[in-house]
Order: C-alpha cells, then structure tokens, then sequence
C-alpha cells in the first residue's frame, strides 16, 4: 500500500466546512481548575485570622477601661465602695464638669504644663549636654560619666529640702526638682546610644574620607537618635512623676495644688479628677514622642512605626 505526498488541492480545501467551535460551560467542573492553554488556575491563599469577622482594634483596646469603670460604678451604686474611700464615676464626671466650668481646672492645667515646659526643656539641654560630652570625648567620660553616676543614684525626691534651701519656696526648686528628674534617663539613653554605634559604620565613614565632626553629624547622633527618643519618653514620664512632689513645695497653683486642697477637705472626687489629668497628659505627650519617633526614625531598616 502506497501513501501519496502529494499537496491536497486548494480547491477542495476551500470548500472543506470550518470545525464548529465547541462552546465551554464556565460552570463545567473540567475547565474550572485550567485556563485555555490548560495551566492550573492560581488561587490566592486567604490567611485564616482574616476570614473570619475580627472585632476593630480599638474595641478591642477600649473595652478593657469600659469594663473596668463599670465595675466601679456597680461597686460604688451597691455601697461597697463609699464616697469617703472612693467617689462614683457619675460623682467624679459631675465634679470634672464644675471645675472646668468655674476655670479651676484649666488654670491649673497651664500653670503645671508651664513647669513641666521648662524642667523638660532644661533637662534635656543638661542630659544630652552631657551625654555628648561623654560620649564623644575620652577626657568627657573621665570626667563627666562617673559624677552623673552617682547623682543619679540619689533620689531626687530627697533633694527636696536642700532645694528649698537653695533657691527658696517658689518656682526655682519645683523647675529643679522636673529638670533633675528629666536629666538622668536622657544622659543613659544618650550616652548608651553614642557609645552603641556599629564601628563598621565608622569605618565605612572614614573609608569615605569623612572629618570627625562629619562622621559625628552624619553616623554618630543619627545612630543616637533612636536611643534619644527612648530617653526622652522616659523622662516625659518622669517629668510628671517630679511634678507631683514639686507641686507639694508651697503650691498656691497648679493640679498639685488642687489635690493638696482636696485632701484636706477629704474631697476624693477632686483628687481621682487631677489624678486622670495627670494620666492624660502622660499620655499625650507620649504621644507626641511616638510621633517624632516616626517622623525622625524612617530611615531605619528594621522601623515598623508606619
């Protein structure tokens, strides 16, 4: 049997019928797994803490204080808590209103937020002055570092009546006191941040041809800075921490002051008000730190504060 090569005739070919295209059920479980060239259709993968319905973080954070200030109030509406020991939370909100409405508490609140102002502000140039002269120079931690360390160990509460000998009974010892509180925590963070700079950095810039006030401004302070703003948060923390004992030193303004009256007339309303001031405005100012913290520190590899 001979098989013939020779072209098929293009007349035939012509008039040959085109094959009917065969239509394809999108539904058909065949085609659902395979695209037109037959490859495996790709599935995203879903992570199974998003499928299902999480409740928002900030539920989530909130519900814990709301729990706890009902409970309060259930405890203080029973009688398990009185007045005397503890007021309600209706009591402490009625009287929050009157002192702001009456211009107590606002007063207040600029008198102490201009003592802390001007502590923190004298802290910081102190600590850091120092830290950088420790940190920087040999000679500076010979003879800076060793001093600050026992300072430090001292506490500052106890330096109270020396201040009062010092600088008297007004605003002078109460902006010691915060700058003192203020001083320490900034001058560890500082100092451990500049002395904690990888010297392949260093290395790197003086391969670059970089000065020492070039590789201090370019490679030291920025890798100091996240150092920096730890310190800074802890000595927010602490400034207002100094600013309730140095609002103890014959106040006749402030939230201290406030409170130094509320316990002589046994008012456990006004002093749990200042008391929530003062976690207020703790609060607020560490936010502000974790605010400059993203804003100065995105450069860093390893930053997650977006």
């Amino acid at each position: 049997m001979s098989i013939s090569h020779a072209p098929p005739d293009p007349d035939v070919v012509a008039k040959s019928p085109a094959p009917e295209a065969v239509p394809v059920d999108s539904d058909s479980g065949a085609d659902s797994g395979a695209d037109s060239v037959g490859r495996p259709e790709l599935v995203p993968l879903v992570p199974s803490s998003t499928r299902r319905t999480r409740v928002p973080r900030w539920l989530r954070r909130t519900s814990g204080p709301f729990l706890l200030l009902v409970l309060w109030q259930v405890l203080s509406t029973t009688g398990v808590l009185t007045p005397d020991v503890l007021a309600s939370p209706r009591t402490i909100a009625r009287v929050a209103g009157d002192l702001v409405s009456d211009g107590s508490l606002p007063n207040a609140m600029g008198v102490s937020l201009q003592r802390v102002a001007i502590g923190l502000l004298f802290g910081v140039v102190v600590g850091t002055g120092l830290a950088l002269v420790s940190g920087l120079f040999r000679v500076g931690e010979d003879l800076v570092d060793a001093s600050v360390q026992m300072l430090r160990t001292v506490p500052f509460v106890g330096l109270i009546p020396l201040f009062i000998i010092w600088f008297g009974i007004g605003e002078a010892p109460k902006i010691a006191i915060i700058t003192l509180g203020v001083s320490f925590p900034l001058y560890l963070n500082v100092y451990a941040g500049i002395r904690g700079v990888d010297a392949q950095l260093i290395e790197a810039g003086e391969s670059l041809g970089l000065s020492r006030w070039g590789l201090v401004r370019h490679v030291v302070l920025p890798g100091a800075l996240p150092g920096a703003m730890t310190g800074l948060r802890y000595s927010l923390g602490l400034s207002w921490l100094a600013l309730v004992f140095a609002e103890q030193i014959n106040a006749d303004a402030g939230i201290g002051f406030l409170m130094v009256q509320a316990r002589d007339f046994l008012r456990t309303d006004v002093i749990v008000v200042c008391l929530i001031v003062y976690a207020f405005l703790g609060l607020l100012a560490d936010f502000v730190v974790r605010t400059l913290e993203r804003l100065l520190l995105q450069w860093r590899p390893t930053f997650t504060g977006r």
